[in-house]
This record gives structure tokens, sequence and C-alpha cells, in this order.
């Protein structure tokens, strides 16, 4: 059979429990926001908080001054431009601040912005190195502040209700998980010209190694091990972090890493990649490419009882012993970007000071995940986890 979700509420068999009522800000109850880091991933952010009740861009910090001027136009005017994101974090007036920098930004601002009592929406991966994890956590939790991790899915209702189905038992016992994203890349990856002159590049490396300017990897530095992972901590991160959630285990104990540049060698990391995680009584396998996009992303839970698969899109069940026109037995379809439920429960927190549906330890988990698979692609293939000293 397949359910049709509203926003009020969904039940599927025992175990679920309705959809939580959700409300934004009201007009006497404006929240202050800071942005830092005002590229592509920051528009799609605060297009979701447009989405919800009552906010205003006080600031904006990016190095680029073409993005700053976006984002002052964006708030008619009232945010004022930084290139250095401290002068951000110094404004009184602003209660939360979100983070879209390169990754190897993220710890270093996110950190300045708890202790300077900001709270904070940091985009994933929430750390560019798995020795950032541990400082970060430790600066979180020391701190009185509201911190979501980027990790959309925990909000979105259809991944809620999958996670609820495998946790309470309707697969049986999961033993395999696989993972996958294509996307294609050869048709968009032309790096769309910028003005460098109002480019400050020094502080766009901020603690890379220092190099002369390269658009290339400027506009793709996701793809470059001094700013970022590739696959494994891009895409493959969303996905280890269902995973891990849906499973109740947060790191794997071996990874193995097949990958290749086999379409653009420019790039430090593989554009092609298959990886398996061993995890405690489980195993999780990712195939990845960046020349094809048949397909998209999504996962397969398999059990002892049913398979459950599942994208953004929506999820089905389907039960092992059951006539091939009778399945699936349930599906669930998405009404809803989760990135807008995600940035709702992170507005929701500030208010209420309650824990996020991404806190910091999953962020550093998910990010982590994919920092051993890259370990063990630069380790010839294969890594044990933790290693041993």
């Amino acid at each position: 059979m397949s359910l049709k979700p509203n926003r009020r509420n969904f039940i599927i068999g025992s175990g679920l429990t309705a959809l939580a009522s959700t409300r934004a800000f009201g007009a006497s109850n404006t929240l202050r926001v800071g942005v830092i880091g005002a590229g592509g991933r920051m528009r799609n952010l605060l297009d979701a908080a447009d989405n919800l009740g009552s906010y205003e861009i006080v600031a904006v910090s990016d190095v680029y001054a073409p993005h700053c001027e976006a984002v002052k136009v964006r708030s008619n005017g009232l945010a004022t431009t930084h290139v250095d994101y401290r002068e951000v974090l110094e404004k009184k007036d602003i209660d939360a601040v979100i983070i879209a920098t390169p990754d190897h930004w993220h710890v270093r601002i996110a950190t300045d912005a708890v202790a300077a009592g900001k709270d904070v929406y940091l985009e994933k991966p929430v750390t560019h190195t798995i020795e950032e994890g541990t400082p970060l956590i430790h600066a979180v939790r020391s701190s009185k502040q509201i911190f979501q991790c980027g990790m959309q899915q925990r909000s979105w209702s259809h991944f809620r209700n999958a996670v609820d189905l495998i946790q309470g038992g309707s697969l049986g016992r999961v033993l395999q998980v696989r993972t996958y994203w294509w996307q294609n890349y050869n048709a968009s990856w032309v790096s769309k010209p910028i003005d460098v002159s109002q480019l400050d590049w020094k502080s766009w490396l901020g603690s890379a190694p220092d190099q002369p300017f390269s658009l290339e990897k400027y506009s793709h530095w996701r793809w470059y091990w001094n700013f970022g992972g590739g696959a494994m901590t891009d895409l493959f991160s969303h996905w280890i972090d269902v995973v891990q959630w849906a499973m109740k285990s947060d790191q794997p104990v071996k990874a193995q890493f097949l990958g290749d540049k086999y379409v653009f060698e420019q790039w430090d990391c593989p554009d092609t990649i298959q990886a398996g995680f061993r995890y405690p009584g489980f195993d999780v396998v990712y195939e990845g490419m960046m020349a094809s996009s048949i397909d998209d992303g999504g996962l397969e839970f398999r059990g002892t009882e049913a398979t459950l698969k599942l994208t953004r899109a929506g999820f089905s069940l389907y039960r092992e012993r059951v006539k091939a026109d009778q399945n699936p037995v349930l599906s669930e379809h998405s009404f809803r970007d989760g990135t807008i439920s995600h940035m709702e429960n992170f507005f929701e927190c500030i208010k209420s000071r309650k824990e996020p549906n991404a806190p910091v330890e999953t962020g550093v988990a998910a990010a982590r995940a994919g920092h051993i698979g890259n370990l063990a692609y630069h380790r010839g293939g294969q890594v044990v986890w933790p290693l041993k000293s």
C-alpha cells in the first residue's frame, strides 16, 4: 500500500508518532543573523530561511566582494559587509551565524563563533580533518550555544519516518547498507570567471599552504585536499550520517577504498569511487562517479525481512516473500525540502534552547567516516580504525 503524508500527521503501523507541529518566529521576535561565506550553498540556506518566520540578515562576511553585495541587496540594504568574519562575530546584536565557507575554514570560524556567544548553523562536513573533531565538540559543549550541523536529512520528514521503521525492526536484522551518488560534472564544469581584483585570495586560503590564485581551485575547492575532501566528505557524508543514525553506530572499524581519477585528472580527489566500510554487525558500501548522473543518489537498507530504498524524493519498503506485484508494501513521498525543516529546527532551538536535530557529535561522526575512507585511499586502499600507534 502507499500512504500519503500530510503536514499534520503521518503514522506507519505501530511505533511511529505524529509529526511534531512547528512554529515560526513571530513578528515581534525577529532573529538577527550573521552570514559567513556567501556563495552558492549560502544562497540555498537563505532561500530555506525565507520560508520561515521573521529573521533579518544583520551582517555578511565573504572574501569576494560581489558575494557580500548580493547578500546586502537581499537584506534590503540592512546588512553590513566584511572581509574578516571576526567583525561579524563582534557585533553584539547578532543572535546566530550561518556558516557556509570552504571546509578548511569550518572549525576555526565555528569555534570562534561559539566563543563569541553566537548560536551556529554550520554546513557539512563540519571538519576538514579527523583531528579537528574533538576540539570542535569540546568548544561547543563548553559553551551554552545551539549548534546545528548541516545534515538536513535529520529534519526531513520521510528520512525520520524511515529511521523509525528501521529502528523499530520492520526490516528484521539489517546486514548491509548500499549508498550511492552519481553526478555528471562534464556539462557544468567550466569555471565561471570572477573579478579577481575583488577577491582577497590570501584570506580565502587561510590556513592552507600559500599558492597562486587558481580559478579552478577557487570554483571547485571540494576536490582539492587543501580545502575539501572530495566525494567522501561532500556527498557520502550525508548518506553515512543517515546510516549511523538509523543503525545507532557512530564509526566504522575498517574501510576499503578503490578510487581513481578517470575524468578530472586535474583534481586531487578521485572522481570514481567504490568503497566499503565495516561496522559492528553490518557493512556499508558506497559507489559514485562524477561523469554519470543516472539514478542520482540514495540508500538501500537490506534486512532479513525487508529492504528499504531511500532517496530525497521518498522511500519504499519491500517485504521478503511477497509477490512482486504486491511490493512495495509501503511508500512515502517527500512534501518539503528538508533544508527548510532543518533551518526551522535551528530557529526553534534558538528560542527553546533545546538540542537541535543534528548536534555537533553527529556532524563530527559523519565527517569522520568520510575522512576514514580518504585515509584508506591514501594508504593503499585499506585502513583499520582506530589506528594503532
